[in-house]
């Protein structure tokens, strides 16, 4: 259980206070929401250009990380398709420290050609390096517009194409920071050995100053339901042959999340595991084979993933994982089977409360759902889910018409 309180600026800017005085460290996460999915299609990747641009200074702290580690504090970010989240570490004494940094940069980035022109060039180096000279770095590029026709989950994070970072103009990139980086889209979380007195005036001091800004309406145009198999085959110089089989499934906290979920653990988590047993230890077909989702909040992918071992045909290893899927619609799964996995969801998620940082990310994360609680009660849901629900909602994904494939053949 996650004990927290909330409060929200008259800007806008939501707060929530976890307290541990079990720890001399405190956190202090923001969750801007934004990500790739509010990108213009024409002009990708900016959401993760942001997340460089954060960390190039301010206009009244030119360096952002020296003051940081002068108090012993660590700093890091990440960007998904739905969201951008910064997150400082620091001893509790020098909370101030990670306020004053922070709310610098919400409210005067520094935005020069200069920093720009750096920023854009290491993410142009990331985007090559991992993504276009790395075997198997293009399968999400490839993937995401096979499976995705309308909606913006087309693109990965770092773009469609390695242009709309190299063409990034200075007056795109202040107005991307105008619409997304403001209090009201933001959520802040802070956690430790703090007060929440102390955040309230922390807050009061540091953030409270900075205007709302626009208020951003989020407009996504809505996917349609898949209605035929959908296949693309790429030759590549790559180790070894693979497949990349995606079904749609429902968003984060849609009905049915939980049960796909844990479909996915049912199929691939551990050496135990349907897809690992039977594909990999067995029949040797695979030498690796993995299930998984990304948690997207719109409609989300279902992953099929595994790596062929040498001389098996696509085509069979192909009808194998069929085999697998068909299985598991036809016949309801053991009461044992689905127990192990909701055991192994739940001590992760216990573990999870070992950590100061990834409880105050799941707060923010909740938050950003629609309900921070929801981090303490979002286990419900997974240990409700019967044997009957797996077989229905494995039923109404696992479809021929569903399915998006990619195959990746070594040459």
């Amino acid at each position: 259980m996650i004990k927290f309180e909330k409060f929200v600026l008259e800007n806008g800017l939501r707060v929530l206070v976890h307290e541990d005085n079990t720890t001399p460290m405190a956190v202090l996460n923001i969750l801007y929401d934004v990500g790739a999915r509010d990108e213009d299609p024409e002009q990708t990747g900016f959401a993760h250009l942001f997340e460089h641009l954060m960390f190039g200074g301010s206009v009244n702290i030119p360096s952002y990380d020296e003051p940081l580690q002068r108090v012993g504090g660590q700093n890091n970010a990440f960007t998904s398709n739905d969201m951008t989240n910064y997150y400082i570490t620091l001893p509790a004494v020098n909370l101030e420290t990670a306020f004053w940094l922070e709310s610098d940069r919400m409210l005067s980035l520094a935005f020069s050609e200069k920093s720009l022109e750096v920023q854009r060039n290491v993410v142009c180096e990331e985007f090559k390096q991992r993504y276009l000279n790395q075997p198997y770095g293009d399968v999400w590029l490839k993937l995401r517009p096979l499976v995705y026709e309308k909606h913006p989950y087309q693109w990965a994070t770092i773009g469609k194409i390695l242009s709309h970072i190299e063409d990034a103009k200075i007056e795109d990139v202040k107005a991307f920071f105008k619409k997304h980086y403001n209090p009201q889209n933001a959520i802040m979380v802070v956690g430790g050995d703090v007060t929440l007195e102390e955040v309230k005036k922390l807050c009061d001091k540091w953030f409270a100053p900075i205007a709302a800004g626009e208020k951003y309406e989020r407009n996504l145009p809505k996917e349609p339901i898949q209605t035929a198999e959908r296949k693309l085959t790429v030759n590549a110089d790559v180790p070894s042959s693979a497949i990349y089989k995606v079904f749609k499934m429902p968003g984060k906290m849609e009905e049915g999340y939980a049960a796909c979920d844990l479909i996915s653990d049912v199929l691939s988590q551990g050496k135990s595991s349907r897809l690992y047993r039977n594909l990999v230890k067995e029949n040797q077909v695979f030498s690796d084979i993995k299930a998984y989702n990304f948690g997207s909040i719109d409609t989300g992918m279902f992953v099929i993933e595994g790596r062929l071992s040498p001389e098996i045909d696509m085509d069979t290893a192909d009808e194998l994982i069929w085999q697998e899927l068909k299985q598991l619609c036809d016949l309801a799964i053991s009461e044992d089977e689905l127990t192990k996995v909701k055991n192994k969801y739940e001590s992760a998620k216990a573990f999870e409360q070992t950590s100061l940082l990834d409880k105050a990310m799941n707060l923010a994360f909740y938050e950003l759902f629609g309900d921070a609680n929801l981090a303490n009660t979002d286990l419900e849901n997974y240990l409700a889910v019967s044997t009957a629900d797996i077989q229905n909602y494995a039923q109404q994904i696992f479809k021929k018409e569903a399915a998006s494939t990619l195959f990746y053949k070594a040459n």
